[in-house]
């Protein structure tokens, strides 16, 4: 059963690589990926992902990173869960995913928390 608010996502064979980097090019879209992968595969809320930006520009975030096919959003009653789209990235573009997450963590390290 739905809930009515069905929200649009790239079917697998639509996901293009130029749109996936784009996504993980920002730093708070990063941010948002490097917390779902630390969840290992579970469902987060976006109020559990905390972007030091306003609402309004967490959700452009959330929905670049939905429409780019890096993640999947869905209802469940009010709240927004998002869950990494980690076995379709891993099909199309074989270890893309692990390799962009492995150099942010690298960073992260190199440069500090701040950075994060």
């Amino acid at each position: 059963m739905t809930s009515g608010r069905e929200l649009p996502h790239p079917e697998a064979a639509q996901i293009r690589l130029a749109e996936v980097l784009h996504a993980l090019a920002d730093p708070m879209r990063m941010r948002a990926v490097r917390r779902l992968a630390a969840a290992g595969g579970a469902e987060l809320a976006c109020s559990d992902i905390e972007l030091p930006v306003t609402k309004s520009t967490s959700t452009h975030h959330f929905r670049v990173l939905r429409e780019s096919g890096v993640i999947r959003q869905t209802y469940r009653g009010t709240a927004k869960l998002n869950a990494l789209r980690g076995d379709d990235l891993e099909a199309l573009f074989p270890g893309l995913l692990a390799a962009v997450l492995a150099a942010a963590d690298a960073q992260s390290a190199r440069l500090g928390a701040a950075e994060d």
